[in-house]
């Protein structure tokens, strides 16, 4: 049996957060406390403070690291040790803890991916996302998160063409292949404009043509632009323990492939099977693995429509 977050759970929740923070544990340190503390100052919402509530400047505070900088990714950001081998963050609390930071801003959860009986995209607030993050010269960084992500290239490109033109083949050494028994031109990789030229003086036929010049366009580097919205995750209520489970408590914090227990997701299609993930991390714009990075996320919240004033 499941059942959505309720409001009062996670009111007792954040009631319990606040207690904890008065408490002396022994395998999490707490944040130092100060005698002097500004009503404007972020609120932790657990006793190792990297979940803090900026109510002032409505946004959620995330203390995180990189932990991964090449590779496909199933997560921008995943609990610690869960995800790190797909995610490019990861940050030390339970997910329920980021949840209920949200609702306490006023972000609105939706539903999660569904995938039966038919494909429905994730729903719920938007929810912006910045890193922020300080380079080894000293210099501070604030980049949108999905600056850190691009359309995967380390994967096979691929174009249907019913046949070869007739009397052609592809060279031995040509990095093009063409799949006999699908009747498919393949590409791995990103292709830059010198090999498409090259691939293009093969055959002048007009599919052929066509097939590596569609291989070219999708193989270019692209970040990612699709946004996360607060899709919310779920309880799972064990019927003989009564106990309650938050499903993205396996590591599906934010994710940027389609899961059906992410507490953050994309509102776009984004494929969940390793055979077919979109996105990978874009190498060159992301700091070294062990970089501290704050992790800002923002509700979004539309502006009243005015309504239209009766003509005289």
């Amino acid at each position: 049996m499941t059942r959505r977050f309720s409001i009062s759970a996670l009111i007792a929740l954040l009631t319990w957060t606040n207690l904890c923070l008065n408490c002396q544990g022994a395998d999490d340190n707490p944040p130092p406390t100060s005698t002097v503390s500004s009503p404007d100052e972020p609120k932790p919402l657990n006793k190792s403070g990297t979940v803090l509530l900026d109510a002032k400047g409505k946004k959620l505070l995330l203390r995180s690291e990189v932990v991964l900088r090449e590779g496909l990714l199933e997560m921008l950001v995943c609990l610690k040790q869960t995800k790190e081998h797909e995610s490019l963050l990861s940050v030390q609390s339970p997910a329920q803890i980021v949840h209920a930071g949200l609702l306490a801003l006023g972000a609105e959860p939706g539903s999660p991916v569904r995938w039966q009986p038919e494909y429905q995209p994730a729903t719920g607030q938007q929810i912006e996302i910045f890193l922020n993050w300080t380079d080894e010269q000293k210099k501070a960084h604030r980049v949108p998160a999905q600056n850190w992500i691009r359309h995967a290239t380390r994967r096979y490109f691929v174009e249907k063409l019913e046949k070869l033109p007739d009397t052609f083949r592809l060279p031995d050494d040509s990095e093009l292949k063409w799949d006999t028994k699908h009747h498919e031109l393949l590409w791995y990789g990103h292709m830059t404009a010198m090999q498409r030229d090259t691939c293009l003086k093969l055959s002048k036929d007009e599919s052929f043509q066509a097939a590596v010049k569609s291989i070219f366009k999708q193989s270019q580097i692209r970040p990612m632009e699709a946004n996360w919205v607060f899709a919310g995750s779920f309880f799972v209520t064990d019927e003989k323990t009564g106990e309650k489970y938050y499903q993205a408590e396996s590591g599906d914090l934010i994710c940027v492939a389609n899961f059906a227990t992410a507490t953050l997701d994309l509102a776009a299609t984004s494929s969940a099977t390793n055979d077919d993930l979109m996105f990978e991390a874009y190498t060159e714009r992301i700091p070294p693995v062990g970089t501290k990075v704050t992790i800002e996320l923002i509700p979004i919240f539309k502006a009243p429509q005015k309504s239209e004033q009766p003509r005289k």
